[in-house]
């Protein structure tokens, strides 16, 4: 038995599923997970000693490899201070400022300790600024666990086969209306249904929770238009995009204005945070300026704010790694397709910036419908044959994978090798 099956058999005596995240837990691909002892740039080392190349980055923040060691110094620099003070520090200011500089339209930030949490409280400061009760969210779309976010949900949800949960009341989930990603009818028509009454729509710029399904021509600018037509926010949900598809997130790549963006994952540099931006009138109205409440005891921790300002640094300092990115997710996108032809697989590989997803299904993916086309089986099956090569990816078929600046030609070469000869297995 290796030490990875030992643990799990330790993990699930002690932890629901063996697990502290339901993705981990490898159900949707059989067997069992892989417990990871470190990582260095690209790859990862499990608890048998096993390397692999790794595509999951730790869902996204490791734009810049693992283990940087400009980031590594940030944080051995602030720990030896205090890990925490429920206090203000100047770490905290920097990177507000750092994420003003970089992301086009916003003014001000409040730092918070997770995606989820980001989104929570910009949909409270949305439903507080106009007066209004409803939302708008797109069936796939994943913007963290809280109750009203969790109707028709991807990532972990979908993964388990339960885009909704239970423990989630009718009166939570009554307020959050679905609208279908790429169709900007069924927005239109939710707003024209519900003259008045919706505060915001939120959107995943680039649908990185139901694999990766980029925007149609035209669709984050519709949002937009409808939005300022309806008198309703326009939300980013950014904890995937931002810092990651380019420097100023989605709003710079796509040119499209959002009102309020959540981020997390890539500001904290592989530490736990998130954040919630907008306007400086918008910002305003959260307490101790204005009525709607929000707080968190270790909001804005000084390690967090350390690691992620040390990164956001070094990607303004190299605008170049995102084009790096973008071309090794290119390189593995093309090859996989002349392999899926090559190999008469029914494969559709999506790609945008540093993210891309193979489906194996023949329909075009571009909405949750045609994701949920794929082969979940055949994906499991190539996750499987994947992991044997020594390469890592997300053991679901509806997750990205990531790619970062550490990635070398070597693993972009070795990654296209052992996906032929997994798709050939197929």
């Amino acid at each position: 038995m290796t030490k990875s099956e030992q643990l799990f058999e330790r993990a699930v005596k002690v932890l629901p599923g063996g697990v502290n995240s339901p993705v981990r837990a490898f159900r949707a691909v059989g067997g069992n997970p892989r417990f990871v002892v470190k990582g260095k740039g690209s790859h990862i080392w499990d608890e048998d000693g096993v390397e692999y190349i790794d595509y999951v980055g730790s869902w996204g923040p490791m734009v810049l490899g693992h283990s940087h060691p400009d980031i590594l110094k940030a944080v051995y620099d602030r720990m030896v201070n205090g890990l925490s003070f429920g206090a203000p520090t100047a770490l905290e200011v920097k990177m507000a400022e750092k994420m003003v500089e970089m992301v086009p339209n916003i003014e001000m930030v409040r730092m918070v300790n997770s995606g989820t949490e980001a989104v929570m409280s910009a949909v409270r400061l949305a439903r507080g600024a106009t007066g209004r009760d409803k939302i708008i969210k797109f069936e796939g779309c994943y913007h963290g666990h809280s109750d009203a976010m969790l109707v028709g949900a991807g990532s972990g949800a979908l993964t388990q086969g339960e885009p909704d949960s239970k423990g989630v009341t009718k009166g939570a989930a009554q307020d959050t209306l679905m609208a279908q990603y790429n169709d900007l009818a069924s927005v239109e028509r939710l707003l024209d249904a519900n003259p008045g009454q919706v505060a915001a729509v939120i959107v995943e710029p680039v649908a990185a929770n139901m694999g990766v399904v980029p925007p149609k021509d035209g669709f984050l600018q519709g949002l937009r238009e409808l939005c300022d037509k309806h008198g309703s926010l326009l939300i980013f949900d950014e904890v995937i995009t931002g810092f990651r598809l380019a420097a100023g997130g989605a709003q710079e790549y796509f040119g499209v204005r959002a009102d309020l963006v959540t981020f997390g994952k890539i500001i904290g540099g592989g530490m736990p945070v998130g954040a919630y931006a907008g306007t400086r009138a918008l910002m305003e109205q959260v307490a101790p300026c204005g009525p709607v409440y929000q707080a968190g005891t270790l909001s804005g921790n000084p390690v967090a704010m350390a690691a992620g300002l040390a990164q956001l640094e070094i990607l303004t300092a190299h605008p170049e790694v995102y084009h790096k990115m973008e071309t090794s997710a290119q390189y593995i996108a093309d090859h996989l397709r002349e392999s899926a032809k090559k190999h008469s697989a029914k494969m559709q590989v999506n790609q945008i910036g540093s993210l891309l997803c193979p489906y194996f299904t023949e329909t075009p993916v571009d909405c949750f419908a045609a994701a949920k086309t794929s082969d979940t089986k055949k994906y499991a099956k190539y996750f499987n044959e994947m992991l044997l090569r020594g390469v890592y990816l997300a053991p679901s078929q509806f997750e990205a994978m990531f790619v970062s600046s550490a990635h070398t030609q070597d693993d972009l070469a070795a990654t296209v090798k052992a996906a032929e000869e997994s798709i050939a297995a197929l």
